[in-house]
């Protein structure tokens, strides 16, 4: 009887954690297809304008799930305007993420010296 209670009691245990362990948790940033994106411009699968197509429609759906755009993307977008010689929207572009992820702004203000965007 005894015996009963324990495993009754470890099975309702058992059944308790399970329940908790099936929600996953939310997701802070929509990624979409970034890592593939990335993958396919450096490896000259894709275009620069192709690329900054693909980052802008992150952008787009970060803000239309109301999470915020993932860290570097900004960056990334800034680089490829700055490549493909658009200088203002490269520094817009630079400045967002400096708004957003405040941390990166050395980084920010080193890619902007290089490129010569002031």
């Amino acid at each position: 009887m005894e015996y009963l209670s324990k495993v009754a009691a470890f099975s309702a245990a058992v059944l308790m954690l399970a329940g908790c362990a099936t929600n996953a948790p939310e997701k802070i940033y929509t990624w979409g297809n970034y890592q593939d994106s990335i993958y396919h411009y450096y490896t000259h699968e894709t275009s620069p304008q192709e690329q900054i197509a693909e980052l802008q429609k992150l952008i787009e759906e970060s803000r239309a799930t109301n999470k915020p755009v993932p860290p570097g993307v900004h960056a990334q977008l800034g680089m490829l305007y700055s490549n493909t010689g658009n200088a203002d929207q490269a520094k817009a572009e630079f400045n967002a993420e400096k708004i957003q992820y405040p941390e990166s702004t050395s980084y920010i203000d080193f890619l902007t010296m290089k490129k010569g965007i002031e």
